[in-house]
C-alpha cells in the first residue's frame, strides 16, 4: 500500500544519549527478524540482522533495490569485525585507529558466514563503525552486526529525517527510529581493500576526504 496511506509506527530516541529502555524495545524489533529504520552518522538506514532469514530479501523489496546490489553492514568494534571477513589486510587496523569510528565504509573479502544476499554474489562486504551513539548502542544490545542501507525507495535521495523516511517508506517498516535531522548530507567514504596494497581504491568519495585518505595510504 502506498506511504501516504499507512504509516510506521515511530520511537524517538536522543541521538547523543541513547534512553536503553528504547534502545531495548527496537533491538527486540530487530531480533524477531523486523526491519527498522534508524539514523546512522551519514543518512538514515535501514536496519535488521543480516544473518535472520528473509531480512535482506525484505529490505530488497522495501527499497525496490536490485538484488544484484550489496548491503552495507555496521559493526561497533573490531570484535563484531570477527566472522565477517577473511584474509584482511595487515593496514586494516591502522586504517581503523585512523578513522574509526566514523563516516569511512571499507570493502573486504567476506567470509561464507556473511548471507550472499548482502554480498549480491561479489564476494567482499562493505563495512562502517559509525561514530553514533544510536547506532553502537543498537548493535549492542541486537547482539549482531546490523545492515544500513539507505532507508529510501532505490533511485530517490537519502532520507535525513525520519518524516523523510515515513513519506517513502512509511507503512513497510516495523519501526522508524526518530533520532533528529541527520548530522551530515554527504555519504560516507568508501575504500576498497580487496586489492594489492597498490590498487587500493577509492571507490565514493564522501564525508572523509580523499586527499586524506591518499595521504594516509601514501
Amino acid at each position: 500500500m502506498a506511504a501516504s496511506y499507512r504509516r510506521s509506527p515511530v520511537v524517538p530516541i536522543d541521538p547523543y544519549r541513547p534512553e536503553w529502555p528504547r534502545i531495548r524495545e527496537v533491538a527486540a524489533v530487530i531480533r524477531r527478524g523486523g526491519v527498522v529504520a534508524i539514523p546512522t552518522d551519514t543518512f538514515y538506514g535501514l536496519a535488521g540482522n543480516p544473518f535472520l532469514p528473509g531480512v535482506a530479501e525484505r529490505i530488497f523489496r522495501i527499497k525496490r533495490r536490485p538484488e544484484t546490489r550489496p548491503i552495507l553492514l555496521l559493526i561497533d568494534s573490531l570484535e563484531r569485525l570477527e566472522g565477517l571477513v577473511c584474509g584482511p589486510p595487515a593496514i586494516l587496523k591502522k586504517i581503523a585507529a585512523a578513522f574509526w569510528p566514523g563516516p569511512l565504509t571499507l570493502i573486504l573479502r567476506a567470509s561464507s558466514r556473511v548471507p550472499e544476499a548482502i554480498t549480491a554474489g561479489t564476494g567482499t562486504v562493505a563495512v562502517r563503525w559509525p561514530a553514533a551513539a544510536l547506532p553502537r548502542a543498537l548493535i549492542r544490545a541486537s547482539g549482531s552486526p546490523l545492515t544500513a542501507t539507505s532507508a529510501n525507495l532505490s533511485g530517490r535521495r537519502p532520507a535525513l529525517t525520519a518524516a523523510e523516511v515515513q513519506h517513502q517508506l512509511g507503512g513497510s517498516l516495523d519501526r522508524i527510529v526518530d533520532g533528529g535531522r541527520a548530522p551530515r548530507t554527504r555519504p560516507s567514504t568508501i575504500l576498497d581493500l580487496t586489492k594489492e596494497s597498490k590498487e587500493y581504491r577509492i571507490v565514493r568519495e564522501g564525508a572523509v576526504p580523499a586527499s586524506q585518505l591518499r595521504a594516509f595510504l601514501a
